[in-house]
């Protein structure tokens, strides 16, 4: 199910489903621990002795956020109980504090004495065993602890500071569902504390006047121990949860557009989806420099597994677009984390945890009897094209100098002994994790970041390396287009697989990842070759129903909905692969008609989110309904890179400055 409204600030994350309930709460990083484990988190409403919690069908529902920033405005309307719920929630931008005010109004035109209820199923440190929850007298609140872990729960309205209502009790032994069953009679039990699989509920009473509206506010902090959480819950009381509301909603709305670009040549809704984007995706960062490509617990019901993870791969995509959005401390945190993680030979494995530690992997050190390495090459690559990136427009010299070794140098000298006799990359799996050989992607990315040390090592004056690097990348580039072009077909090979012969043997798949030739530098976006490709990729991967949007591949399997008609349908759509094909149109385009060709494919994107801008991976070819995660950070990244790539690309066409701070450091950064 996907997470329609993210909130947070790089330290915690709060996820909620469609149907409002948290679902995901993490801390003290963004993706680990889970403190949910994805169950939900329920809310609920007693008015006039009637009850419904949220998920109930007598509710409709509008997710979105506010304008410009990461406070979300939630309507839920219950026309049978006669009342409206304006919610608003924000994680603090300084602290672990995740606020939640909520606006009744009446409906019917009486005197209403309305109950909000909030139920917390935690289990601390992704483990329900041995948590403890108790009723606090010295703060007013409850408290979920367990080791160096703490929550703090409390609540206040116009009239006193602290719950008034609560319960604790346990949950999933033998047939105790929960104490959100004790709410639904508009009482609680005022348990004061239970241990083991626990489970609690508060309550918070508001009295609104005929046709009036009355607001409470409800908060949990996090906290490495008591004294922690309990300073925390004293910070809210004097400064007030609505203040500290205030300033995030200021905060996010400055830092969203703190830029000063002209987005003008856009239609105003792409510029919306553009900074909606930004917000969107900061909430998947975390504050230590990983970038995480999804918090979507849901997704382990099908993999058994999250994509809670950094892969370096898209972790490098997302940093380039926020350095042509002017997030350089973002960006150069992230460079500053893969500098911790990657390995000594040069190389970075499959993917990492947010503390920096090695993840989960399906990719095997042995292969029919003769070790491999596990690693997807481009992983790789694209770290060194991205931070090329980073120091064409921020020109941050000490910060380079760090990571000039560990990034650029001994990446570049294990990228050169890691090819074959022809000047290709040895086999490596592929960007979708799928296949092993040699890629089409990977060679294009690698063709870009060896040109990106090439240009780091001669500012550096280390000449003979730059030659040595250049050198490299001319030659791959020349064996690319001699062993994995085929005239014939007048399109390149996804993948070529090596043969005892020396020779290759090439699968024709059309893929979208094809759009890597000229994003990285391999080849100009107007080569005859690239446009032929570009032009029957277009083609035979555009998904030919009501839907539309271009699949990852042909006969793509993961998550597939259509088995039989493949021609009209070879996978789901992706957000991502239907942009890149806006933005070879971009790079290609040399006037401004030219240019808006692409706008039609931002608008496709722009019609799949959610209503409040959230994206997922994929989407289901006949209904357009998010398949897989949700949201996908390099879907959102991907949407800010197009947008700004259009703003560059016509500011270069017409000649008028467009603001982007890309602009203001180097073209070739575009």
């Amino acid at each position: 199910m996907p997470r329609n409204i993210p909130v947070g600030n790089g330290e915690m994350l709060v996820a909620f489903d469609d149907l409002y309930r948290m679902r995901d709460l993490y801390w003290p990083r963004v993706g680990m621990p889970n403190h949910t484990c994805g169950h939900p988190q329920r809310f609920g409403v007693w008015v006039d002795g009637e009850f419904a919690w949220v998920d109930d069908a007598g509710w409709t529902r509008d997710l979105r956020y506010k304008t410009e920033t990461l406070i979300t405005e939630v309507r839920l309307r219950h026309e049978k109980l006669g009342i409206e719920l304006l919610c608003n929630d924000a994680v603090d931008y300084w602290s672990p504090v995740h606020f939640r005010k909520v606006t009744v109004t009446d409906l019917f035109g009486r005197p209403r004495d309305v109950r909000l209820f909030f139920h917390h199923d935690l289990s601390v440190q992704e483990s329900p065993v041995g948590d403890t929850v108790n009723y606090d007298p010295t703060t007013g609140g409850l408290i979920h602890y367990k080791d160096t872990t703490y929550f703090l729960i409390n609540g206040c309205d116009t009239r006193r500071f602290g719950i008034e209502h609560w319960a604790t009790g346990q949950k999933r032994i033998g047939d105790a569902q929960g104490t959100w069953r004790d709410a639904e009679d508009g009482l609680l039990s005022r348990h004061a504390i239970a241990q083991g699989s626990v489970d609690s509920t508060v309550g918070l009473t508001v009295s609104v006047a005929p046709y009036g509206s009355a607001s409470c506010w409800y908060w949990l902090a996090a906290g490495h121990d008591y004294a922690t959480v309990k300073a925390l819950n004293e910070k809210v009381r004097e400064k007030t949860p609505q203040r500290m509301i205030d300033r995030t909603e200021a905060y996010w709305r400055l830092w969203a557009c703190k830029e000063p670009v002209d987005y003008s040549p856009l239609p105003e809704r792409i510029r919306d989806m553009y900074l909606r984007s930004q917000l969107i995706l900061r909430t998947q960062i975390d504050n230590g420099g990983a970038i995480i490509a999804a918090n979507d617990h849901d997704i382990t019901h099908f993999a058994g597994d999250t994509y809670s993870y950094m892969w370096p791969r898209d972790g490098a995509l997302v940093a380039y677009a926020l350095v042509l959005a002017g997030h350089s401390e973002l960006s150069r945190n992230f460079f500053r984390f893969c500098a911790k993680v990657i390995g000594k030979e040069g190389y970075f494995l499959h993917k990492y945890h947010p503390t920096g530690t090695l993840a989960s992997s399906w990719h095997p050190w042995m292969l029919d009897g003769q070790k491999v390495l596990p690693i997807q090459q481009d992983e790789t690559s694209l770290v060194m094209w991205s931070l090329r990136r980073h120091f064409q427009v921020f020109r941050d010299v000490e910060f380079v100098k760090d990571v000039y070794n560990s990034l650029i140098i001994e990446p570049a000298q294990w990228t050169l002994r890691y090819r074959d006799h022809h000047g290709l990359p040895q086999p490596s799996w592929d960007l979708w994790e799928e296949r092993r050989g040699v890629h089409l992607f990977t060679v294009a990315s690698t063709i870009g970041a060896l040109k990106s040390a090439a240009a780091f090592a001669h500012d550096m004056g280390a000449f003979d390396r730059a030659a040595e690097f250049n050198e490299g990348a001319d030659r791959m580039r020349g064996a690319m287009i001699r062993h994995m072009w085929d005239s014939e077909s007048r399109r390149f090979a996804r993948t070529a697989t090596p043969q005892s012969d020396g020779t290759y043997k090439l699968d024709m798949t059309i893929d979208a990842s094809a759009y890597s030739l000229f994003a990285f530098g391999a080849l100009p976006a107007s080569d005859p070759k690239v446009v032929s490709h570009m032009e029957q990729l277009r083609d035979r991967l555009w998904v030919k129903t009501g839907v539309g949007g271009i699949a990852r591949y042909e006969q793509d399997y993961y998550h597939q909905v259509e088995r039989q008609n493949t021609q009209d349908v070879p996978g789901n759509p992706w957000a991502i692969c239907t942009l890149w094909y806006a933005q070879w149109l971009i790079e290609r385009a040399s006037t401004e008609d030219e240019l808006r060709e692409a706008i039609p494919y931002m608008d496709w994107v722009l019609t799949r989110a959610l209503a409040s801008g959230v994206l997922a991976e994929q989407f289901d070819p006949y209904t357009g309904a998010a398949i897989s995660v949700s949201p996908l950070t390099w879907s959102h990244a991907t949407v800010m890179i197009v947008v700004m790539k259009y703003l560059l690309r016509h500011a270069r066409i017409t000649g008028r400055p467009s603001g982007c701070l890309a602009e203001l450091g180097l073209s070739a950064a575009v």
